[in-house]
């Protein structure tokens, strides 16, 4: 058998931790194969192996059945493997075109030679069904858009593999059917495709085998066609695992946020959030839908204190917060799980004890006269490692350390052992695999059924679906309606999401 990227056995080491352990990817012609494990099982590591960004310690690559050293990005090139990045690595102020050239530049008489390439690019683009303009400038065009900006950068560069690293992750649910349909013509016309993922829907509907890892070792590769998202599910974490969330009818009772006609600018003076208006009561769960960058962060920001609100209210428990610093906004009773983890959820260096007290450490028993007392602020963390499952070697550990699951399960329990009133929960499960959400969604849940009240914002739908009580979509900084999970489709989300319009008993009209 003919296989166009063999990994065999590869072992790759860092302090401490062996994050591939003798795994082996064989990778045919012309398939979408996956590349499916937990957070943290080592399968972008194993990608970065391939694409010269790791060594491995130990282990084979072969690219057509001859071995290769890839040492660096460049070499992985010029063997035909592309990496379209979780994280877009484009920049913002240059055009499409220039983006795509960038680093590999057609000139003429010395000269870059633009118009050879915006050529190249329309005829890339219109070839593989990408339909982007080139001349478009990359803040100016969708975050779905300079994905396909992406795959056409290693389409430029000849790759004949391209890595996808979550591509969904962003997208919205008309985006990823598209990007599914790109991906089948980029097979169509010989190209293989390595898909990294934790999304067993997508596996199922796209995908012709399956490799799985777990906890960094290789457990083998499966028939799409032969296998079951359960079936792949327990492969992957090790156990049975339970998708449809259980939960019993939210009984709501008083308004615990009540936000009135807020307006709230971006960082560039823009408006993005124009007059929103929003209840959550004790005891359900709101979630809000939308595509990002619809206000959704600016909002959350608002909300907690990190931005500035230039008009309207936001109340907790009928007391005035708006503009208030996040201490006293935390202390008010607000708990907020936050989108971006790294940067306003953890201090990497810290360890995970000091990281679990961020938001009490001047508060008795924590710290007396100024003075921060470690064994209690130890003793409090060995406590809440132990009943939010976070896996670390020791409360002693830096936060950095821990893969991205055991960080936001560090930072619900942080948040939810302070028992805020308001429990603000951005992105909770970006970038998490099945059992981490599990579990984050029951801890949802609980708080809800304590009486809690909870905003849940999220790009994935199934997860708004899931967990919510009601649902607010959120569009050019708008609630334009609010509906019920029970009585809606992910099509008529993505639609009311994508600024179609519609009215909703209980909501407002889409502006």
């Amino acid at each position: 058998m003919e296989y166009v990227i063999e990994m065999l056995n590869i072992r790759k080491e860092f302090p401490g931790i062996v994050a591939n352990d003798n795994v082996t990817l064989q990778v045919k012609k012309g398939e979408i194969h996956a590349l499916l494990g937990e957070n943290g099982a080592g399968k972008s590591t194993l990608m970065n192996v391939l694409f010269g960004l790791y060594q491995p310690e130990k282990g084979e690559i072969r690219v057509k059945g001859k071995p290769v050293k890839i040492t660096d990005p460049n070499i992985a090139n010029e063997l035909g493997i592309g990496m379209v990045h979780q994280h877009f690595m484009l920049v913002d102020p240059f055009t499409v075109t220039e983006n795509i050239i960038l680093g590999k530049e057609p000139s003429k008489n010395g000269k870059i030679d633009l118009k050879a390439a915006n050529k190249e690019v329309r005829e890339l683009s219109e070839r593989y069904g990408l339909r982007v303009d080139p001349d478009a400038k990359i803040e100016d065009i969708s975050v779905g858009m300079q994905q396909r900006v992406e795959i056409l950068k290693t389409l430029y560069r000849g790759a004949e593999i391209l890595i996808f690293d979550e591509p969904t992750a962003v997208l919205t649910p008309q985006e990823i059917k598209e990007l599914i349909t790109i991906m089948d013509t980029l097979v169509k016309e010989g190209k293989s495709i390595i898909l990294i993922t934790h999304k067993l829907k997508e596996i199922m509907e796209v995908c012709d085998r399956v490799t799985v890892i777990r906890k960094g070792q290789g457990i083998g590769t499966v028939n799409v066609s032969e296998t079951n998202p359960d079936a792949l599910a327990s492969l992957m974490v090790g156990r049975d695992v339970v998708f449809k969330t259980e939960k019993s009818e939210a009984k709501p009772a008083a308004d615990v946020l009540e936000v009135k006609d807020l307006t709230v600018n971006d960082s560039r003076g823009v408006q993005a959030v124009k007059g929103l208006d929003l209840t959550v009561r004790a005891g359900e769960i709101v979630g809000i839908a939308g595509v990002d960058g619809n206000g959704q962060s600016e909002l959350i920001e608002a909300l907690t204190g990190l931005r500035k609100a230039d008009g309207g209210s936001i109340k907790i428990n009928g007391n005035e917060i708006k503009n208030k610093t996040p201490r006293k906004i935390a202390e008010s009773g607000v708990g907020h799980i936050p989108q971006d983890r790294h940067k306003h959820g953890l201090v990497l260096d810290y360890t995970i004890g000091e990281n679990m007290v961020l938001q009490t450490y001047y508060k008795k028993p924590n710290s007396r006269n100024g003075v921060l007392n470690y064994r209690k602020i130890y003793e409090k963390a060995r406590t809440l490692i132990s009943e939010f499952d976070v896996r670390t070697p020791s409360e002693y550990t830096p936060a950095r350390a821990l893969s991205g699951g055991n960080q936001q399960k560090a930072i619900i329990g942080r948040e939810v052992n302070r028992d805020p009133d308001l429990l603000i929960a951005a992105q909770p499960t970006r970038g998490l695999d099945v059992g981490a959400i599990e579990y984050i969604h029951k801890r949802l849940l609980e708080q809800r059924d304590h009486g809690k009240a909870v905003l849940l914002v999220s790009f994935e739908l199934d997860e708004i679906m899931n967990v919510s009580d009601r649902i607010a979509v959120i569009y050019e900084g708008e609630i334009v309606a609010i509906v019920n999970p029970k009585e809606t489709t992910e099509q008529e989300l993505g639609l009311l999401m994508a600024g179609s319009k519609r009215m909703e008993a209980g909501g407002t009209t889409n502006g």
